[in-house]
């Protein structure tokens, strides 16, 4: 891969392993447990990667055997792997429990994983354009601070910060401390993306709706909220609220849905030329219309297969 075209994106949070129940059990017995990659950033470059566009991960993977297998499937989706550090702590592990409607719920190990000690890269390269960052990475410290010196860094530099914070409440220890660190994160934040069960959080229980309209008057260039089954709306740099619905499809499970309407969000403003805080601010309701469409499209494909399994450029233009 080359820094040609329109530039890098640098994805940087937790890669981890999600642990999938498989069919059901006999009674008194545990369901077998299958091992899928995951973790939000590293579900976000996958997708990014494999609808083409240059991306790099930054993160702190393991050593083991979990962390092997996390470097070769990034380095199969066409992300570049320059800016992962390495460690012999172990993997960060994700216990999934399925719904059934397909939702997924999560407990997690994560004491003294690799992921959690990443250090400051510093100034990233020359020929990145935008940041991606979200969900565990931004909590757990001491990489959580880490990550903050580089969103604050990179959008200071005239980067496009974009950030899902795609929230674990059983991870964050005093609530209101975290939504006031999510606050002050905002005026260096040029794409918000949140679902809306994020969004009420962060908000202590108020309307989704209301809550995206007031953080966009905090910073944020646009503010995306994934709705589930209700498809995608957004609040567009001059304040209008666009919506698109959800694709008809058959779920499997929602596992990375989230992550590929990130993912495929940013792979679409890197093919129109628009991964900038001026470029997203300008977008009207048209352009929207089409880029939350193509979004849709992708989560759609995700939702149709078991895991985090976002499409290749291909299977959309199939």
């Amino acid at each position: 891969m080359g820094a040609v075209g329109p530039g890098w994106i640098v994805v940087g949070g937790e890669a981890l392993v999600d642990l999938v129940p498989g069919p059901g059990a006999a009674p008194g017995a545990l369901s077998p447990m299958t091992p899928l990659m995951g973790g939000g950033p590293f579900n976000v470059a996958v997708a990014l990667g494999r609808l083409g566009v240059p991306t790099r991960f930054l993160s702190r993977i393991s050593t083991d055997a979990f962390g092997e297998a996390l470097l070769d499937r990034l380095r199969l989706s066409d992300v570049d792997t320059s800016l992962v550090q390495r460690g012999a702590e172990p993997t960060t592990l994700a216990v999934v429990g399925l719904a059934e409607d397909g939702s997924a719920r999560y407990s997690f190990h994560v004491e003294g994983t690799a992921d959690r000690l990443v250090a400051d890269p510093g100034p990233l390269p020359d020929d990145v354009r935008a940041v991606s960052l979200g969900t565990l990475s931004l909590v757990l410290e001491p990489g959580a601070s880490a990550y903050e010196a580089v969103l604050r860094r990179e959008s200071a530099a005239g980067r496009l910060v974009s950030l899902d914070p795609n929230v674990r409440p059983a991870l964050v220890p005093d609530a209101d401390a975290y939504r006031a660190r999510f606050r002050s994160w905002l005026p260096d934040v040029g794409l918000l993306k949140l679902s809306e069960e994020d969004a009420r959080w962060l908000a202590d229980g108020a309307d989704p709706l209301d809550a995206a309209r007031e953080w966009h008057g905090l910073g944020p260039a646009a503010v995306l909220l994934t709705r589930g089954a209700s498809g995608l709306a957004v609040l567009t740099g001059a304040g209008e609220l666009v919506e698109v619905p959800a694709r008809r499809v058959t779920v499997v499970d929602t596992i990375g849905a989230g992550d590929t309407v990130h993912g495929a969000l940013l792979a679409w403003l890197s093919d129109h030329d628009a991964l900038s805080a001026e470029a997203v601010r300008g977008m009207g309701v048209e352009a929207w219309r089409a880029a939350l469409t193509f979004v849709a499209q992708a989560a759609a494909v995700t939702c149709s297969r078991s895991g985090a399994e976002p499409p290749f450029a291909a299977e959309l233009r199939e």
